[in-house]
């Protein structure tokens, strides 16, 4: 199952996701749509995303990640190939709300809920492996669309792309996945944190500031992501190498989460706060660096901060309320952090026109960030999981 998973992941993220900032430029620059509207149909497709993933998640409590994988895989390819065809924006617009459907039905939360009930005391080691190799998406898709890309254009390229979708994750996703989905069981090695109904977790102070503080996060993060090549060409360096910079993220994402379990020791206030400190510095100096080979290795380091970032709001829930209500309580969050991600690509590009330059819209993206430090403090009701996951009866 896990090796499924990790398959179908690596190669939803890398097409769904880490292809369009490679070649929004070129969808730009061939059909005359201006970046900001290019990217704002790239966010309609993540809000989209956002508002499936508040039903996948209550179908994920109730009968597993089969039936709705799959389903996402037979959306996620023709929905591409809209992507590609399209002659005109309203086209362009149509395919992306296609597209971030199939996103909200094959990308990470429903494969988080599938390792959290499978693997049940296990599941860090499993979401580490899963997220080490999903984390790996950029470093090999990022730079195969823009070779693609340099030789067929855009349009050709997600043709290409959707097709090695559909053969990948299409039966691996039906046949893969056919372990029984039982109903959630308390487990002795991991204890029943918080009790509540989910209706009652989701009110409360710790959640809503987990909720805002995750997704001021991603606004961040997911803004310095796809505005990273953008940032890159508008100081002179090529979209190719721009694009292995955005690769060498993907590297830097496999590091972090193979270092997660050192996080794991650390108070869960801590933990939490230090990540977004991470995510803050280098989304800063990415923002004032001036060289191609600083720019690589801040690269590499902010890909470290969002490969452990991953993993920390993947096991948000369950270190603080535990896992029975694991997809819908996940679905809470995931959705506000999607549509976060969702705005990220148009408030990157946004930014950066109303600023004159990306290297401020970086600056303003890591003030942003720094303000979900803050609200992280109030994210960890009482009676949370201690390092190693012992209960904390404070």
């Amino acid at each position: 199952m896990l090796i499924v998973l990790c398959l179908t992941e690596i190669t939803s993220w890398g097409i769904l996701f880490y292809a369009f900032p490679v070649l929004a430029g070129q969808i730009s620059s061939t059909t005359g749509w201006t970046l900001p509207v290019v990217n704002g149909a790239f966010s309609t497709g993540l809000v989209c995303s956002a508002l499936t993933g508040l039903v996948v998640g209550r179908i994920l409590d109730r009968s597993g990640p089969r039936a709705v994988m799959t389903a996402g895989s037979f959306i996620a390819a023709p929905a591409l190939c809209l992507v590609a065809l399209a002659a005109n924006l309203p086209m362009f617009f149509a395919g992306w709300v296609l597209t971030g459907a199939a996103m909200g039905m094959v990308l990470y939360p429903p494969a988080f809920a599938a390792v959290t009930r499978w693997w049940s005391v296990g599941r860090t080691r499993a979401l580490t492996i899963l997220t080490i190799v999903g984390g790996l998406a950029s470093t090999v898709f990022a730079p195969l669309t823009a070779v693609i890309s340099a030789g067929v254009g855009w349009r050709s390229t997600y043709l290409i792309l959707a097709l090695v979708l559909f053969i990948v994750t299409v039966p691996a996703h039906f046949f893969g996945l056919r372990r029984p989905w039982e109903p959630h069981r308390s487990h002795p090695g991991l204890p029943e944190i918080a009790h509540g109904q989910p209706d009652e977790i989701a009110r409360s102070v710790p959640f809503l500031a987990l909720v805002a503080a995750v997704s001021l996060a991603a606004l961040a993060s997911f803004a310095a992501v796809v505005n990273l090549v953008p940032l890159l060409t508008e100081r002179g360096i090529s979209t190719s190498l721009a694009a292995t910079a955005l690769g060498i993220g993907g590297v830097g994402q496999v590091l972090g989460r193979l270092g997660y379990s050192l996080f794991e020791r650390l108070p869960l206030r801590l933990r939490t706060a230090l990540v977004l400190l991470g995510t803050t510095l280098t989304t800063a100096l990415l923002g004032l660096t001036e060289t191609l080979t600083a720019a690589l290795l801040i690269a590499l380091a902010a890909g470290v901060a969002r490969g452990i970032f991953t993993l920390l709001h993947a096991t948000a829930v369950p270190d603080r309320w535990g896992p029975a209500h694991y997809g819908r309580l996940t679905a809470l969050v995931a959705s506000p952090i999607t549509l976060a991600t969702a705005l990220g690509p148009w408030a990157g590009a946004g930014l950066a026109a109303l600023l004159g330059s990306y290297s401020r819209a970086f600056l303003v993206l890591a003030a942003i960030n720094a303000v979900a430090i803050l609200l992280a403090f109030y994210s960890v009701p009482r009676g949370s999981s201690m390092p190693g996951g012992e209960p904390r009866m404070d």
